[in-house]
């Protein structure tokens, strides 16, 4: 549509729209969902030169404007990632359907059958910056699901989602769906944003994925309820009884595969009773990949190249080629690091004791927790969710990876011969 500039007028379409769209979701087939998904997943690679083109345009005037490497590796799309996004989608296609599930049924003495089945949450609003896939990955995960959505992409990644907006049209029409059953928001104004924020009404979940900024306005403003996490401040723990060979593959991995992520390594714990040359070992691992380490004294001590922590370090997520350092005595140090310092995302040991490994699987109070293998691990698609809407902080409803599941909600199915309450 052609935007207007009243943008009551648009918040109230788009969101009216979302609702009506919903009810002919929510009685579709596991099959036609699956129709729609393929479809998208060929159109995406049918379009590649028109998606391709449209982001390097995106990411040169991101480049222009200063935005953060960390942000414009998020931004870029090329062949690759483009075939992994449309691979994703199918993927998301071959999962079980997440809706009818029963998830608890009984009966009662005098035949009253009472049943609990996952429906649909409703109709969700997906607000992002940068990464252009996640208008597909929202898109696809909320269709499987039966949920309508609402997607508002970042000013950075316009064209780009734009792009993508044509291909999922096309793929819903093909099907014979609503079109409306994906929206992507045309207008990069945080006035509409405001607006939509506000419709309770016709709007059931906010999901947010961005940077802590963008979170924290989104839970300031929004009477709808929101899934989050505001940062991913992840931890390596090292200890003795490690084996150092592999310990060096997993460090670097977590903090140089793709440092830009949310489940990248930003603090690597050393036992302090760990060996000075498996110690050093994984410092100089790290520095020979150009990352930039920040630390206490005795890590220091250990690797000249460590600079002095500042007072806010053990809280920062870098997202980019830097990491501190602590040396801590043992699990309990680590334990008491992690729990002063994390954000409830992602943390990592790496041990042969089985000990340690307990200890640290009861003390870790995070999302995700690791044995012998790399934070970078904590991801949708990595534990065979499809794509993922987004990594929760949150205790209720969704935490860690969200998949096609946690887009569910239920409702009960009671079913009598005429029962009455006595």
């Amino acid at each position: 549509m052609e935007l207007t500039a009243d943008l009551k007028t648009y918040a109230n379409e788009l969101a009216q729209n979302a609702q009506v769209a919903a009810r002919t979701l929510r009685m579709s087939s596991n099959a036609t969902r699956n129709k729609a998904l393929n479809n998208l997943a060929r159109e995406i690679l049918k379009a590649a030169p028109v998606i391709l083109g449209a982001n390097a345009r995106d990411v040169k005037e991101a480049k222009a404007n200063g935005l953060s490497s960390a942000m414009i590796d998020r931004l870029t799309l090329n062949p690759k990632r483009l075939k992994a996004v449309a691979d994703s989608v199918k993927e998301i296609a071959e999962l079980p359907d997440p809706v009818g599930r029963i998830l608890e049924k009984r009966r009662r003495k005098d035949g009253l059958k009472i049943t609990r089945v996952s429906v649909p949450i409703g109709v969700v609003l997906f607000i992002y910056e940068s990464r252009p896939n996640v208008t597909i990955d929202g898109a696809a995960l909320c269709l499987k699901s039966g949920n309508t959505v609402i997607l508002r992409g970042g000013k950075e990644s316009v064209r780009s989602n734009t792009a993508f907006a044509a291909c999922i049209r096309a793929a819903l029409k093909a099907a014979k769906l609503p079109a409306d059953c994906a929206q992507v928001v045309e207008t990069p104004d945080r006035a509409l944003l405001d607006l939509l924020l506000k419709d309770d009404a016709r709007l059931s979940l906010v999901i947010p994925r961005g940077g802590e900024g963008l979170i924290r306005a989104v839970v300031e403003k929004s009477r709808i309820p929101v899934i989050k996490h505001f940062e991913g401040v992840c931890h390596v723990y090292v200890d003795k009884s490690a084996d150092a060979k592999k310990a060096l593959q997993i460090v670097v991995n977590a903090k140089v595969q793709r440092p830009g992520t949310c489940n990248a390594m930003e603090t690597l714990l050393l036992d302090k009773s760990l060996s000075k040359e498996t110690g050093f070992s994984l410092l100089a691992g790290l520095a020979a990949q150009g990352v930039e380490l920040f630390g206490d004294a005795a890590s220091h001590k250990l690797f000249p190249a460590v600079k002095p922590a500042g007072p806010d370090a053990y809280d920062t997520e870098y997202l980019e080629l830097k990491a501190n350092v602590k040396v801590v005595n043992g699990v309990r140090g680590a334990l008491d690091h992690i729990a002063q310092h994390a954000t409830g995302h992602t943390e990592a040991v790496l041990a042969k004791s089985p000990a340690v490994q307990k200890a640290f699987l009861a003390g870790v109070d995070s999302a995700s927790v690791m044995v012998n293998a790399s934070t970078r691990l904590a991801d949708g698609g990595e534990y065979g969710l499809g794509a993922e809407v987004g990594i929760s902080t949150d205790r209720i409803h969704a935490r860690g990876p969200m998949g096609v599941e946690s887009l569910t909600t239920y409702k009960w199915i009671v079913e009598g011969t005429g029962h009455v309450r006595k």
